[in-house]
């Protein structure tokens, strides 16, 4: 039996079947994401091995652990481009920020990438493939998507509330253009607190996960020619957040017997400008090109001011923008020089310019002194030689020079083994490496208890990987199987982390100390039929963390787990699809300190993070041709919000220092009505 191949972009020299990669390739589909309901990549990514979303209810944030490593060892790419972050580019984004309604599909490939994408893509990158193209004259779409959050819901000052509109037109056969906007508003999550009104000062005003509105616009046009296709894509992002202070205070009028309570609150903007201008095309020689130009910014600023709670005035307002990053980014690359059937080979440039600061991780200097600069030109080759039809691979390098850590040589290998049976063999190992982040440069906190600097010496981290992927597809009549087992092998030298570096007094400095090293096997299985789909996977990973400097460091490796698996079942007579996803996070361990001994030493202990697991429910039904689409659904069906962690020591005894995390705000429910218009 054969079906149509996945085609995949991430990493290749052009357009390819995912069979015939070299890479791995993880696609996410159009289908999945509406399945879903997914609005942002926060509310996709969670069902994922080897990935956990990590949100953080008093920033907004929600980020991405990869393989155990934070947010900063991968990219995240919007049609190869990287997106720009508070403090760089690529690497540290908030997902949250990331809207999904104009993707096509998005590709996950794990590994370092970094001869391809250079800086920070020590674990893997995200590819988001927007879309290019319709089928016909026009295309109208618009949709209102109603949450509660947890039990939480009403029309405007509680649960989620999404409206988006986008239109879509072939001005002619040559030129294409969409325009869309999409707003979502998070009222926040009171968890027992009790939101701006409350003029108590007993620790419940406020949100537990703070209120926020996101306005996302954007814009493509699409220019194709027979022999090459210019596009340009504008996007303007703005986010407010709204953070409420805890602490109230009376204001008592003593003469007149009256209270006038106040708190400190704040409001967080971000504004984002996004400019990518893209040219591919083919020579008359056959050679192919593709050249990428980009300038991205974007902008924090913090309003904070007395808020008089009964009367709802403002007083001692203050306006500063507090982060601010400006890149111009340009990539171009050619394949295809030599016309062989044997192989093929690329050669490409690029280049960042990023100019920036925070204000957080600078300390109180003026403004000018704390903007940096840096400078970063690489160049990169790699050849794809075919040795037989079967057999494959790929080696590859690249040269790069930064204003700030000097250069850097980059190397990988690929290789794929198409076998008999369906058998599928691929490797990878590569070098990349990750540059320090503003806050561990420049931090500078100091007061009478507390001394924590940033250090402008700093190296970069370096990153090796491994990877070894077996794939089997099979048919039994009209059942399509894909069977796969994974072995990873991660090590990070220079690890960067916050050390003490004199006891008396007391001072912490970020400095190059630490390893990292993680070894993990996966498996992912998958049955198709024509009317359902059933998913069935699970990975083992060990970690170990080595402080090199520390007499009393734990340097053991520490082992955890994933199970995931969803099922799909469509009905085709009534239209209706079906979806359960499903995800356990075993219990995670990892060292922390917790004291110092008599020699003025570190103590360390493990903190244990409890399992948890997530589980989605969805019903899609449509009607008239698809004209008209229906979601209804449940988020966190098992009601997670906080996951305990318990400090213990390394016999195994709790030392009573226990925490948590809030990790959800509860059981959710979702209706999401769509319209869509082709004409």
């Amino acid at each position: 039996m054969n079906t149509l191949e996945e085609v995949v972009v991430t990493g290749q020299y052009n357009a390819q079947s995912i069979k015939k990669s070299v890479h791995n390739v993880i696609v996410i589909k159009r289908e999945q994401i509406d399945n879903q309901a997914a609005n942002n990549l926060a509310d996709l990514l969670n069902f994922n091995l080897n990935l956990n979303v990590i949100p953080n209810a008093q920033s907004g944030k929600s980020t991405i652990s990869f393989f155990g490593l934070d947010s900063q060892y991968f990219n995240i790419l919007v049609d190869n481009v990287p997106l720009v972050s508070d403090n760089g580019l690529g690497n540290n984004i908030d997902l949250t920020q990331i809207n999904l309604d104009d993707i096509e599909r998005i590709e996950i490939v794990e590994g370092a990438m970094g001869v391809e994408y250079g800086a920070n893509a020590v674990s893997g990158v995200i590819n988001i493939i927007t879309k290019k193209a319709i089928d016909k004259k026009w295309n109208i779409q618009t949709f209102v998507q109603e949450e509660t959050v947890s039990d939480e819901y009403a029309w405007f000052n509680e649960g989620r509330h999404i409206q988006a509109l986008s239109v879509s037109h072939n001005i002619n056969e040559k030129l294409f253009a969409r325009v869309g906007i999409n707003r979502n508003q998070f009222a926040g999550f009171f968890n027992n607190r009790e939101g701006q009104s409350y003029f108590k000062n007993d620790g419940f005003r406020g949100y537990d996960w703070l209120p926020k509105t996101q306005l996302n616009t954007n814009a493509f046009l699409n220019y194709k020619k027979e022999k090459f296709t210019i596009s340009y894509k504008f996007e303007y992002f703005n986010e407010l957040i709204n953070y409420y202070d805890v602490s109230v205070r009376a204001n008592i009028d003593t003469q007149a017997q009256t209270s006038n309570p106040s708190a400190t609150d704040r409001i967080f903007t971000t504004n984002r400008f996004v400019n990518n201008f893209n040219i591919i095309g083919n020579l008359d020689s056959g050679a192919n090109y593709e050249v990428t130009l980009s300038y991205q910014q974007q902008q924090r600023d913090l309003n904070e001011f007395n808020y008089f709670i009964l009367t709802q005035e403002r007083s001692n307002e203050k306006d500063e923008t507090y982060q601010s990053s400006k890149v111009f980014f340009s990539k171009g690359a050619i394949n295809n020089l030599v016309k062989s059937d044997l192989y093929n080979f690329q050669v490409g440039y690029e280049t960042r310019f990023i100019k920036g600061f925070d204000t957080q991780a600078s300390g109180e200097i003026t403004k000018q002194d704390q903007e940096q600069s840096q400078e970063n030109y690489a160049v990169f080759g790699s050849s794809e030689i075919d040795i037989t039809d079967k057999f494959s691979f790929r080696p590859g390098v690249r040269f790069e020079y930064n204003s700030m850590f000097h250069s850097k040589l980059i190397g990988a290998l690929s290789a794929r083994y198409l076998m008999k049976n369906g058998f599928e063999l691929r490797g990878n190992i590569g070098s990349s490496y990750r540059t320090p982040n503003f806050e561990e440069l420049y931090y500078y906190f100091v007061d009478s208890n507390h001394d924590v600097r940033g250090n402008e010496n700093l190296r970069p981290e370096n990153g090796f990987t491994a990877f070894l992927n077996l794939k089997k597809r099979s048919w039994i009549n009209d059942l399509s199987l894909l069977n796969a087992i994974k072995l990873s092998y991660i090590d990070v030298s220079d690890k960067i982390d916050l050390a003490i570096i004199n006891t008396i007094p007391l001072q912490y400095e970020y400095i190059n100390i630490d390893a990292y090293k993680l070894w993990g096997f996966t498996s992912e299985n998958s049955i198709k039929s024509n009317k359902w789909t059933f998913n069935f996977g699970a990975t083992f990973q060990g970690i170990s963390r080595i402080v090199n400097n520390e007499l009393n460091a734990q340097n053991n490796f520490l082992y955890s787990y994933q199970i995931n698996t969803s099922g799909t079942y469509n009905i085709e007579k009534w239209d209706t699809a079906l979806t359960l996803l499903l995800k356990h996070n075993g219990q995670q361990q990892n060292y922390v300190a917790t004291g110092i001994d008599a020699n003025g030493d570190s103590l360390f202990s493990i903190a244990t993070t409890d399992a948890f697991s997530w589980l989605d429910a969805s019903i899609q039904k449509s009607f008239y041709n698809n004209k008209i689409q229906t979601t209804l659904g449940a988020r966190n069906l098992l009601d997670v919000t906080n996951v305990a962690v318990t400090n213990s020591d390394s016999g195994g005894i709790h030392s009573g220092n226990n925490s948590s995390l809030l990790l959800g705000y509860g059981r959710s429910y979702y209706l999401k009505l769509l319209y869509n218009l082709n004409f």
